[in-house]
């Protein structure tokens, strides 16, 4: 290695941006740390041979230098000389090459030798002094400029808005349709046959599972294991290069601003799984890759009195340190580049009750928040957050701020609750059917505060849920003692495959009604990938390490009736705003009718008995179609037809009367019990039947 300070020519450059900015003629580098006494910027040609550039000029903290020629595709990383004190928590060794945090593209990957930590294994109190640079990865500088082609945001209304969540790998990476050669890529999710498949289905918007430079851990891959969902982030923002079919040295960039692209020309916007609550350098023995090494109590939490272990609300083994303003500052500008320069349309925090600790509680005052709420960028998006960690108090389901939306885990266990038959449902169920107004209106909020999912990413697929009563994660390698135990499924009388055609039928009609109460409930409805085709992945509830079949979509196998099901009840709620209201029901008049009407089978109205009623198993509610608040652009009141919904969730058919007073005529237009989803031309008279465990919508037009 050679000191090049004397045979390169170098500027002071700006402190400002932060990362390596391309200017056509040169490459700008900045980078923040408080504890450094020495950068250097590294250099690497094609062969891998490294030349060192000291950054001499020091601004607020931030190293930087301009360097005339070098532009995009250069490979490069630092090194940081200071304190090495893990007791006072500084972990500077410039042994280590390090990633740049604001690298636009990553190459490589890391390849585990003890070179990787600052220590020696096996003695914590050690110091490594191995170089690692032949292990780690490469920053690239990344030229800014793609071809948008008038790219505009789809800006879907949040009442509106239906969500699919996938994972850019698994998607495609059976799908027959999809060229080989671009099957789990950024280029594969955007090829014209998934999106048909999206756009048939009735999607407006796939969130996307972590596409930020992740690391695989070092105990999966001895394990021949992969981290397949990504939430180990350490590049937030690189696009993953894995993901890339057309190069891993800034040419994914570019592929996955062509998805994005692609999409909104579709209509579906993107949004992101995003994932700053920790990083891929874990607890205090884990690799030094990037932060760590820059500065470590800038990035981290670290614990007060001994600083050289990291406060842990994540469960990864750190959390990154939201009180330190220059991490803030890295979040929002990440937040920023996303939006304006890769044009996606909103984003998912991941556990995100850790951003809000900015001492020790949950805070929806703390300063993360503040920030959101003023950037004009970034407040301008889909802003969802996953309402949990597992630190003291970290369960927030309702108590995020008025921008925000949260995914609702109280409407994933009511509504499994419910279809299980478990006791004391229906008064929940009715909360969530109705946008969970007990947990969202009192803030200001509206009914799309609430994201509602049956199935997401982590847990059983639909088809599993409605197959296994308990998780079979062996292939996981931790004795099936990882993934969560009490799963709210029940196996319909077999667990596991079965070739019943009764128990079949069975697991056939629990989707339909699972997902009809998804569809049909007030809020935003969010759809697993693959649960519309009847994905299973063997009873593995916690398959966030099995990249390969268990986790991939099968389309060779395709469950028809079920996804015919799926793009019915979408069309049904995309038909009728009285499934996607923008306001709360009031329970009174208006326009001289109920806006809703809750009633028991014999016709009779709710009573607050009935609603804690312990064996009550079945529930009626009337949608008024007439009582659409609001006014559409020409000033005349929304209208929609009115819906009978009559949900069964005894395991015996049950007898209805339907109130005269609620108007008519009806016609069946949904049966789960029969797979109905179109009108039926014989009007409702009489008693009506519901079958076991079923749910019957009827329409008055």
């Amino acid at each position: 290695m050679a000191d090049t300070a004397t045979q390169i020519e170098v500027w002071p450059g700006r402190a400002f941006p932060l990362g390596a900015t391309y200017d056509g003629a040169g490459t700008n580098f900045a980078l923040f740390s408080e504890v450094a006494e020495k950068i250097e910027l590294c250099l690497f040609d094609q062969n891998g041979v490294e030349e060192r550039i000291a950054l001499d000029e020091v601004d607020a903290f931030s190293w930087h230098a301009y360097v005339p020629h070098i532009g995009p595709g250069q490979r490069y990383g630092y090194r940081v000389d200071g304190p090495y004190a893990p007791e006072h928590g500084i972990r500077c060794n410039p042994n280590k090459l390090l990633l740049d945090p604001y690298a636009r593209a990553i190459e490589g990957e890391v390849r585990w030798n003890p070179a990787c930590y600052a220590y020696n294994l096996g003695d914590e109190a050690s110091r490594n002094d191995e170089d690692s640079a032949p292990y780690v990865y490469r920053s690239i500088v990344q030229h800014p400029h793609f071809d948008w082609a008038g790219d505009r945001h789809p800006d879907t209304p949040l009442h509106e808005t239906v969500i699919y969540e996938a994972h850019v790998k698994g998607m495609t990476r059976l799908h027959p349709d999809v060229p080989e050669e671009l099957r789990g890529t950024y280029a594969g999710l955007g090829h014209p046959a998934v999106i048909q498949h999206l756009k048939s289905l009735g999607v407006t918007a796939i969130e996307l599972m972590p596409v930020h430079q992740f690391v695989h851990d070092q105990r999966l891959v001895q394990m021949g294991l992969r981290n397949y969902w990504g939430y180990n982030t350490i590049g937030f923002f690189a696009p993953h290069n894995e993901y890339a079919s057309s190069g891993p040295r800034g040419e994914q960039v570019n592929e996955f601003k062509w998805m994005v692209r692609a999409f909104h020309e579709a209509g579906i916007e993107v949004i992101l799984d995003v994932v700053y609550n920790h990083t891929a350098e874990g607890n205090h023995l884990g690799p030094t890759l990037c932060f760590r090494g820059i500065d470590n109590p800038a990035y981290y939490r670290l614990v007060g009195d001994a600083p050289q272990y990291y406060y842990d609300t994540t469960g990864t083994g750190n959390s990154l340190n939201v009180r330190h303003p220059h991490t803030l500052q890295l979040i929002l500008d990440s937040l920023r580049y996303w939006i304006t320069e890769m044009h996606v349309d909103g984003f998912r925090f991941d556990l995100a009750a850790t951003l809000a600790r900015e001492f020790h509680e949950v805070d929806r005052l703390s300063t993360f928040f503040d920030l959101i709420q003023q950037d004009p960028i970034v407040n301008r998006v889909k802003l969802i957050a996953e309402p949990w960690d597992i630190g003291e108090g970290g369960y927030q389901v309702g108590n995020f701020p008025a921008l925000w939306s949260e995914w609702n885990g109280r409407f994933r266990d009511t509504v499994r609750d419910f279809w299980r038959g478990e006791p004391s449902t229906v008064g929940e169920l009715a909360f969530r059917l109705t946008g969970s107004s007990d947990l969202y209106q009192n803030d200001t909020r509206r009914p799309v505060a609430s994201i509602n999912f049956i199935t997401a990413h982590d847990g059983f697929p639909l088809r599993d849920l409605v197959s296994y009563n308990e998780k079979h994660n062996e292939a996981n390698g931790e004795r099936n003692a990882d993934g969560e135990s009490y799963n709210r499924s029940w196996n319909c009388g077999v667990e596991g495959e079965t070739d019943d055609p009764a128990v079949l039928k069975r697991r056939a009609k629990q989707q339909r009604n699972l997902l009809a109460t998804l569809f049909l409930a007030q809020g935003v409805p969010m759809l697993t990938m693959g649960d519309e085709l009847g994905r299973t992945q063997k009873g593995n509830n916690n398959a966030y390490c099995q990249d390969n079949d268990i986790s991939w979509v099968n389309w060779a196998e395709i469950d028809q009736p079920l996804l015919e099901c799926a793009r019915g009840l979408i069309s049904l709620r995309r038909q009728h705003s009285v499934f996607r209201r923008r306001r709360w029901f009031q329970g009174r008049p208006i326009r001289g009718a109920m806006d809703i009407v809750w009633f028991k089978p014999d016709g009779k109205p709710m009573t607050d008995k009935d609603w804690e009623s312990s064996h009550a198993r079945s529930l009626g509610v009337f949608l008024n179609g007439k009582a659409i608040p609001g006014r559409d652009e020409h000033g005349q009141p929304f209208l929609d037809d009115s819906f009978l919904l009559l949900f069964n969730g005894h395991s015996r058919a049950v007898y209805w009367s339907i109130p005269g007073d609620l108007g008519g005529p009806w016609r069946l237009v949904l049966d789960t019990d029969r797979l109905q989803l179109e009108a039926d031309p014989q009007e409702l008279s009489g008693r009506v039947l519901t079958r076991a465990r079923s749910v019957a919508v009827f329409q008055a037009p």
